[in-house]
């Protein structure tokens, strides 16, 4: 398969040396294994930590295994024999200026990073590798994001709005944005149940993986709406509790985003509804039985799959530069809203997410209100929506097509 450039590469490479130990998470497929081969194989020993009575090796006689693979290698699937990482300190310890000596990769968030800061504390640098952005499936890696430049082009691959909806169904997958072939309903279906198989059905939060499904395919059928999970609970005979912990196995197996609603108390933000948004469109096409780009743009789901795209692109790219992405929602009681709201550190970008590709002026309402709330703590605003190219629309805020986010 044709390797792709990842913008998280540099990164990569810095974190290699300046820290004895790198672990890279992210979903399964999103890429992890080809990118270390590609950066580090001529430097470093590679071994896949999967097969199961390589596992048991590992687990078995951790001293003896890591005698047989020493540094510096690749350990891929760590999470599959998390006994390794307290022998793994050991030897860290024993050169501790030596940096780069194991690379390690896994896609399981939730207990992964639990083992990494017990075991290795201060000695290893944690990054994430999501589904492909635009700018690496375009192979502009290095484009701004729209708030960042004032001429700035995003992805620069610009498509017609049937072409972005068809984008949309296919999903970001390195594999997929390969092989544009691929059957996507066969591929899709199988990475659920691989999904299932291999990265749920060993976390203690999840009994029955048939319920746990119907659970995914219930937030597919929400996303972009406020998230009331004692609704679903109530819906799939289950306990909200039990929702509860699932839906954290979503977000620590990077299937979703969770987007909190936006409060300078930050208390407060965790104890309200999210939003929560798939992070790869494919899957939740797949899972909402969405297969054509007519129907999609055109259907009830049409707005959230937009905001999934946007907020996406946002977060695949702030986390590919080695950054952790802060994007909450905005919304009044008098019923004034805003889709999303970066903070970049300096200021909040108030982001609207239109369908449309020809933006108005009226679309601007929710975002000048969020302006008169937040003053100058407000940077400028955008309308993101189907078409192409930028457009001032007054009071501060430009709209801009899909491809120039």
């Amino acid at each position: 398969m044709k390797y792709i450039r990842r913008s998280l590469e540099p990164v990569l490479q810095q974190a290699a040396r300046e820290f004895p130990a790198v672990v890279l998470t992210g979903p399964r497929q999103s890429g992890k294994t080809t990118l270390l081969k590609h950066l580090f194989a001529d430097g470093h020993g590679y071994v896949s930590l999967e097969p199961p009575d390589t596992r048991a090796s590992a687990e078995e006689d951790p001293r003896s295994f890591l005698a047989r693979f020493p540094p510096p290698v690749i350990y891929d699937e760590v999470q599959f024999a998390p006994g390794l990482l307290p022998y793994i300190k050991e030897l860290i310890d024993e050169d501790r200026g030596r940096a780069g000596q194991f690379l390690l990769s896994g896609s399981q968030n939730l207990l992964l990073n639990q083992r990494i800061t017990e075991s290795l504390p201060g000695r290893a640098a944690i990054l994430h590798l999501l589904p492909m952005s635009g700018r690496e499936t375009a192979g502009r890696i290095d484009a701004p994001l729209v708030w960042e430049e004032e001429s700035g082009t995003g992805s620069g691959l610009p498509l017609s709005p049937r072409d972005l909806w068809q984008r949309f169904l296919r999903g970001s997958y390195p594999e997929l944005v390969a092989n544009p072939q691929r059957d996507l309903h066969l591929w899709h279906s199988s990475y659920i149940q691989t999904y299932l198989e291999r990265d749920v059905r060993s976390l203690r939060q999840v009994g029955d993986l048939g319920q746990f499904q119907s659970f995914l395919r219930a937030v597919a059928a929400r996303t972009g709406q406020l998230l009331n999970l004692s609704d679903v609970a109530r819906d799939l005979g289950v306990a909200v509790n039990t929702t509860k912990a699932w839906l954290s196995v979503l977000e620590a197996t990077y299937q979703v985003f969770i987007v909190r609603p936006y409060f300078a108390n930050i208390g407060k933000r965790l104890v309200k509804s999210p939003r929560v948004y798939f992070a790869d469109l494919g899957t939740l096409c797949h899972l909402t039985g969405l297969k054509d780009p007519d129907h999609a743009a055109s259907g009830p789901l049409a707005g959230p799959l937009m905001e999934a795209a946007v907020l996406g692109e946002i977060t695949k790219t702030m986390t590919h530069r080695g950054e952790r992405p802060q994007v909450c929602f905005w919304r009044t009681a008098a019923g004034a809203e805003v889709d999303f709201v970066v903070d970049t550190g300096r200021k909040l970008i108030p982001i609207e997410v239109k369908t449309t590709a020809t933006p108005r002026p009226a679309m601007t309402r929710g975002i000048r209100s969020f302006r008169n709330d937040l003053g100058d703590r407000c940077g400028p605003g955008f309308i993101i929506h189907a078409g192409q190219g930028r457009l001032p629309m007054g009071s501060g805020v430009t709209a801009a097509g899909f491809a120039n986010l």
